[in-house]
């Protein structure tokens, strides 16, 4: 018989453990252009900083975070900005 293993499941957040990781990973989902994994990538990236240091900066309230940044959720355009400034991120477009 043979023995098997227990896997653990894939954490992105373990990974983006630096700027550079976080910047990275968030520029290869805005360029695939999901909204919904936009999201998600953001809820990775605030666990990853803490979600209760993101939600103080930002001035969301933690549940509303983690409301904001779950699957399925259509947070306001003024909610994402929050996020990403909270995260110490910021957008720029390219031609």
């Amino acid at each position: 018989m043979k023995k098997t293993q227990k896997l653990k499941a894939f954490d992105i957040t373990r990974h983006l453990d630096s700027e550079e990781a976080i910047a990275e990973y968030l520029s290869q989902v805005l360029e695939d252009g999901d909204n919904d994994e936009l999201i998600r990538s953001l809820g990775h990236i605030a666990k990853a900083k803490g979600m209760a240091v993101v939600a103080k900066d930002s001035g969301l309230g933690r549940e509303s975070l983690y409301k904001a940044l779950s699957a399925g959720s259509q947070p306001r355009f003024d909610t994402i900005t929050k996020v990403i400034n909270a995260l110490g991120l910021k957008i720029s477009v390219h031609n």
